[in-house]
């Protein structure tokens, strides 16, 4: 179960968004022992499998991959080979080092949208205790 801010922080969202969607319907809510509002994990995890979405237009591009986390590029570090471009995907930052001669041909730099398309085949998943 969780709260409705932290379910908020979790769909990258405010808090007053996640109460539109109740008051939709789109999620349901209980009362804790607390007599608190929270959200029960499975719930929230079928409505952010459901509603994400990349922003604008839906892509044309087929792949195999299927994290992909939209953000804003905030740094752009290049030398005259390689280059590591950071990008925050909502509470997430994200790193990836590529050649400069990508950063340049995809016109990366900060304050531009991205789309960093994740494909790996380990994964390590943590929760906390």
């Amino acid at each position: 179960m969780f709260r409705i801010s932290y379910a908020a922080e979790l769909l990258g969202v405010s808090d007053d968004t996640v109460r539109r969607y109740v008051d939709q319907g789109h999620l349901s809510v209980r009362t804790d022992a607390s007599n608190r509002k929270v959200i029960d994990g499975v719930d929230l995890a079928t409505f952010s499998r459901e509603h994400a979405t990349l922003p604008g237009e839906k892509s044309s591009i087929r792949s195999s991959a299927r994290n992909r986390m939209v953000g804003l590029v905030t740094a752009v570090t290049a030398d005259t080979v390689m280059a590591q471009v950071e990008i925050q995907c909502g509470p997430h930052r994200v790193v990836s080092l590529m050649s400069t001669e990508a950063v340049n041909e995809l016109g990366l730099a900060p304050g531009e949208l991205a789309v960093a398309v994740i494909k790996s085949t380990n994964v390590v998943v943590e929760t906390p205790r």
